[in-house]
Parts: structure tokens; C-alpha cells; sequence
């Protein structure tokens, strides 16, 4: 094993361990980080990262640029190698970040996608049925648009989590942070019905007692088995198959904004760390509350 890859291991396992990162997360950042080391040892680098300069780093950067990469990509992979040497640079392994200074391309607003109300009432009533995973895809779309936390947050909720009584949840984000999370009526009975059904169901044998939502085996339920339920409820929906399980974060978000909800309270239920991101959700209302002034407006 090369001192790269060693250091790529250890970044790897912290972010995957301490940090509570997703398993699609932990994907990204290896192959981003991957291709940096193939393009230091192709460059005739002795791969160490102690030895990568800035210069490195901007001939990472215009290599991606020459050879087509998108401009959102490579932005991707230059956060991707800040976090890696910051990591090694608070591990002491490196003097100094060879990504100081170094700007991040300039990048065109891309506004968040979101469903509508009407479509999202569509969404909810998709599954149909009285067995387990009836009941249980109800209950994850229920929650995911009621409490608008990320499809890696839906998977981590143990039973433990919820209260139904007094109609909160407890989400273990980004950095094993915390956060209590008012949950909806309506989320809060489909879940109760989804664990009624799999305590009637005896063929349905529970093996994680603790996961809240569970696969046909008994298991917890992977964000990418989530991604598929939604795409078949989807498709039942008559709505556009490249909606994720994060537009129902998005849908969330805008909904509550237009209904009045202050930037500040949104930003705590999503659990955004900086006041900015959750600004972006301010630019879709406002473009919506500016197509129907002049579309209604006589002096529009």
C-alpha cells in the first residue's frame, strides 16, 4: 500500500465512522480521491502526500478542465481533496493544505427541484395495499416529506426514535449530530399502522429489532432499496421518474417557505450548518411569486 492510498484508507474510515457519512458519500469521495492519486503517480509524483504542492493540485484541476469535466464536477472533486487534507493537516501528517488558496470554479445557480402539492398528495396515496410493505411505503414517504430529513436519516431511524405520541423524531445527521424533528399527523399514524402490520404479520420475521423501517428480510432498509420504492410509487404517481427521495427534501423545504415558515426555523429542521444553503429554497419562491405577479398583474 502506497503512503496515498494508506492516507485514503484512514480518511476514509474516519468519515465513514465519525463523521456517520453515507456509504454513497464514502463512494464519491473515494473515487474523487482515487483519480487524484492515478493522475499524481501519471504525472511521475511519488504519490506522498506530504509532497503534493498547490501546483499539483491546479494540474489536477486543468487536467479535469481539458479533458470535458463539468465545472459542478470539478468543484466536487476540489471540496473532496480540501476535506482530505484538512484531515491529514489536523492529523499532522502534513504541514500545510496544498488546497489553500485555491478557488473553486465559478458556478451557475442550480435551483433546487421540488414537486408541487398536488403531486406530492399524489406521491403519498401511490401505495396501495394491506401488507408490510404497503404499509411501510407509506410510512417512508409519509416521513421523508413530513419531517424533510435525507434518505440516509430515514435509514438510520431506530424504532427507539420515534416518538408517536408526542409526534417527534430523533435524526442522526451529518457528524452524528443530533436534531429533534416535529413530525406530521398523518406520518405519525402511517407509521404507527406500518408497525401494527408487522407485529400482525407473523410470516414476517423481524431480524434488526431495532431499525425502524426493514427490507423482505428483516433487515434495515438501504437508502438504494428506498430509491427503488420510490421509483415504482413514482411510476403509479404519473410523475417524472428522476425525481429522488431528496426532492421530497427539497418539496419540504419550498412548501414550508411559501406557507410562511421564517428562513431561520427551516434551516433547523433541515439541519443546515450554514444560513446560505437554505437560502437557495428563498430564490424558488421568489421566482414562483414573480411568474404569477406578471402573469395576474394588468401592469406587470
Amino acid at each position: 500500500m502506497t503512503a496515498f492510498e494508506k492516507a485514503l484508507s484512514g480518511f476514509i474510515s474516519y468519515i465513514g465512522s465519525t463523521r456517520n457519512y453515507s456509504p454513497h458519500t464514502l463512494r464519491a469521495y473515494s473515487r474523487d480521491l482515487e483519480a487524484f492519486g492515478v493522475f499524481l503517480i501519471d504525472s511521475g509524483h511519488s504519490g506522498a502526500p506530504g509532497e503534493v504542492t498547490r501546483l499539483d493540485i491546479r494540474a489536477f484541476l486543468a487536467h479535469l478542465h481539458e479533458s470535458g469535466v463539468e465545472k459542478k464536477t470539478i468543484a466536487r472533486k476540489l471540496s473532496s481533496l480540501r476535506s482530505f487534507f484538512k484531515f491529514l493537516l489536523t492529523r499532522k501528517a502534513i504541514e500545510s493544505s496544498p488546497t489553500a488558496g485555491i478557488r473553486t470554479p465559478r458556478l451557475g445557480r442550480i435551483l433546487p427541484k421540488f414537486l408541487g402539492e398536488d403531486a406530492v398528495v399524489r406521491l403519498l396515496t401511490a401505495p396501495v395495499g394491506d401488507d408490510v410493505p404497503a404499509f411501510r411505503d407509506r410510512a417512508i414517504l409519509e416521513t421523508l416529506y413530513s419531517a424533510g430529513i435525507r434518505v440516509g436519516e430515514l435509514a438510520r431511524l431506530d424504532v427507539r426514535d420515534v416518538d408517536l405520541i408526542s409526534e417527534v423524531i430523533k435524526v442522526r445527521g451529518k457528524g452524528k449530530k443530533e436534531r429533534l424533528l416535529p413530525l406530521g399527523r398523518p406520518a405519525a399514524r402511517s407509521i404507527q399502522a406500518y408497525l401494527d402490520a408487522v407485529r400482525a404479520d407473523y410470516d414476517f420475521r423481524v431480524v434488526d429489532h431495532e431499525a425502524l423501517f426493514l427490507n423482505r428480510f428483516g433487515t434495515r432498509l438501504t437508502t438504494r432499496s428506498v430509491a427503488r420504492m420510490l421509483e415504482k410509487h413514482l411510476a403509479a404517481a404519473g410523475l417524472p421518474a428522476n425525481t429522488s427521495p431528496h426532492t421530497l427534501r427539497h418539496s419540504f423545504a419550498t412548501h414550508l417557505l411559501d406557507r410562511g415558515a421564517d428562513l431561520r426555523s427551516v434551516q433547523e429542521l433541515l439541519g443546515h450548518e450554514n444560513l446560505a444553503t437554505t437560502q437557495l429554497y428563498t430564490h424558488v419562491t421568489t421566482q414562483r411569486l414573480k411568474k404569477a405577479y406578471d402573469s395576474a398583474h394588468p401592469r406587470a
